[in-house]
């Protein structure tokens, strides 16, 4: 499977969580919606994650990841462009590769994965980049799964 991403949206990824934009005015915006804890065990946990530039033209993957009882945010800290590819959960169990979608951010953009959301790993594009993450842990083996899935690509402009 070969993947074209598409510039990242509201409501291209509405399916899949909240994009949040860094403002360019001054003001607060709450992006709530997409939070979620399924677990009254686990506490909030918060890091600072520095990504090699993915130098891999097309990458090419055979993994996805979610975090069946937390949403995930990613907020850029010092990032130009980065990746994201993401799945619904299927009915059968596992990703749906029927609605896999692939989109390209910019270092303006953050986004807050929904609960039980499988996607591809953290890939930043032209340069190494920063972000906050945020999410909600418990130590347990619900934190993270990752799973095999058929090798696809991705075409990065």
């Amino acid at each position: 499977m070969e993947l074209i991403p598409q510039p990242l949206t509201k409501e291209a990824f509405a399916p899949f969580g909240d994009v949040i934009d860094v403002p360019d005015v001054a003001g607060r915006t709450y992006y709530e919606d997409a939070l979620g804890n399924l677990r009254p065990t686990a506490h909030a946990s918060l890091s600072v994650s520095l990504k090699a530039e993915t130098p891999d033209r097309p990458l090419r993957s055979d993994y996805l990841e979610r975090h069946e009882f937390s949403s995930q945010t990613f907020m850029p800290l010092d990032v130009s462009r980065y990746l994201i590819v993401v799945a619904p959960h299927a009915a059968t169990g596992g990703p749906d590769f029927a609605g896999v979608r692939a989109f390209i951010a910019t270092g303006k953009q953050g986004v807050t994965y929904r609960p039980n959301t499988w996607h591809h790993g953290l890939t930043v594009l032209d340069r190494p980049g920063r972000f906050a993450v945020f999410m909600w842990r418990d130590g347990g083996k619900g934190d993270e799964e990752f799973v095999p899935v058929p090798p696809f690509t991705v075409r990065i402009p």
